[in-house]
């Protein structure tokens, strides 16, 4: 059960994808990411130094794991509003303009939906 007063966050990560944050940091030590769209890289979250995506007047902000931003295009997020997106890491290769690309393991959407009580508190009902 959520406490009234805290907002359940839009996005999260599990340790593993916080680890590869961390990894991806000392190379890069500004970056964010994007839920693609599908496209040539499927549906994963994509990882970028600031500055170098060009972010849209339709990309809203989930939030932030670690510091940093998570983008999403309005017409997904109409889509997954019920659910809040957990960052996480499996083995293999990375998006192919992804800052996970080459490091042998690469980011991976998941994702829970919210309760009938978090929508309330997020004004999703």
């Amino acid at each position: 059960m959520t406490d009234a007063f805290t907002i359940p966050p839009r996005v999260t990560a599990t340790p593993a994808a916080l680890r590869l944050i961390e990894e991806i940091r000392k190379d890069h030590p500004e970056i964010i990411f994007h839920q693609s769209g599908g496209c040539c890289d499927g549906s994963s979250p994509m990882c970028y130094p600031a500055g170098e995506f060009r972010l849209g007047d339709v990309d809203i902000c989930l939030g932030a794991v670690d510091g940093v931003p998570v983008y999403i295009s309005s017409s997904q997020f109409d889509a997954w509003r019920h659910t809040q997106l957990i960052l996480d890491v499996v083995p293999g290769r990375g998006g192919m303009f992804s800052l996970d690309n080459g490091r042998e393991q690469r980011f991976l959407s998941r994702a829970r939906a919210f309760s009938a009580e978090e929508r309330v508190i997020l004004g999703d009902t």
